[in-house]
């Protein structure tokens, strides 16, 4: 099992690197973008992976994708990690005024096109979403100038579809809203999609992401990770669709998740934190003592998780950052 951490400063990074951390990941909302401050950490380090976590598709074509890919392998000899996901129809409709309609084919061609275009072919493509070039047109099929490489394709999956479209096609993915103890639910959707594609998922990367926060105060911190989860319940998504809230039904808190979001919609923010339970951000994050953490690391390691994407907060995150690598070589040891 290894580790991942967000992208921050860039002391914050190379302290990463040092301890041996395997990959550092830079977000996309509706602020920066992704593959900016990973060309900058490009120049900065020489040993980390660099992924996007995620790229919103739609957001850039498919082929503009592949060219920024191919940038990133280049400047960072090798390190960059491409994650992608659909994003929403609030940011997606609202943002970049693209539909948010036939999400699974763009998702789909999207990875055929960028697989396409970085292996150096002409980029051919008949799609329901893409035809590249396009038909009745002055297009042509062009064969990108840049030199081709290896793409590694993660994809930030939630639902059954988009999840076994994983397993068929990317190298990874990139899991939130993630307990490890009902694990299957999401895995066995992403198995179940490489057997329909006919491969293996030999070396496949299980990534989750989860806070990281030790403490002897368990009780508090719990209670404030579990109080920021009422803004993913009412306002990641709309009232008939919030891809976050539906997992965790998914995984048990059904009537939890749709009180949080009724109070939430009816402006009633404070009470909808303080109706999430406690139980949710315990056991999505790594809270607690450095031997409740040391026990929360089995349990993913035993699900099969093989990278955790940890946010890192606090006054001393270097300091919590290298314990959590001590605590992961006992694990992986044991």
């Amino acid at each position: 099992m290894r580790i991942a951490t967000w992208a921050g400063d860039p002391d914050f990074v190379l302290e990463a690197e040092r301890l041996g951390v395997h990959s550092v990941w830079s977000a996309e909302a509706w602020g920066t973008d992704a593959l900016t401050p990973l060309a900058f950490l490009a120049g900065k380090t020489s040993t980390i992976k660099l992924g996007s976590g995620i790229v919103q598709l739609g957001a850039r074509t498919p082929a503009n994708l592949a060219m920024a890919a191919l940038s990133l392998q280049s400047l960072s000899n090798g390190r960059f990690l491409l994650g992608v996901g659909t994003s929403g129809p609030q940011v997606m409709e609202g943002l970049h005024g693209v539909r948010f309609t036939d999400v699974i084919a763009r998702t789909r061609e999207t990875i055929q096109i960028v697989k396409l275009a970085a292996s150096g072919e002409r980029v051919r493509f008949d799609g329901s979403v893409y035809q590249l070039p396009l038909p009745d047109s002055s297009g042509r099929a062009i064969r990108l100038a840049a030199p081709p490489a290896d793409i590694p394709i993660y994809v930030a999956s939630l639902g059954a579809k988009n999840l076994r479209l994983t397993g068929e096609l990317a190298d990874g993915w990139l899991g939130t809203s993630f307990v490890p103890e009902t694990a299957d639910i999401f895995f066995d959707e992403i198995r179940a999609g490489a057997s329909s594609g006919g491969r293996s998922l030999d070396g496949f990367d299980f990534n989750v992401a989860a806070a990281l926060d030790i403490t002897d105060d368990v009780d508090e911190a719990a209670k404030r990770h579990a109080r920021g989860y009422a803004f993913t319940f009412g306002a990641m998504g709309s009232a008939k669709q919030n891809f976050y809230k539906n997992a965790f039904e998914r995984q048990g808190w059904t009537e939890a998740a749709e009180r949080v979001q009724r109070l939430w919609l009816d402006g009633k923010r404070d009470e909808a934190a303080d109706a999430v339970p406690v139980e949710i951000a315990l056991k999505t994050n790594l809270i607690g003592t450095k031997d409740m953490i040391r026990d929360r690391l089995r349990v993913y390691r035993d699900a099969g998780v093989t990278t955790i994407r940890v946010g890192v907060g606090g006054s001393d995150r270097y300091a919590a950052l290298g314990l959590l690598m001590d605590l992961v070589a006992e694990v992986n040891a044991s």
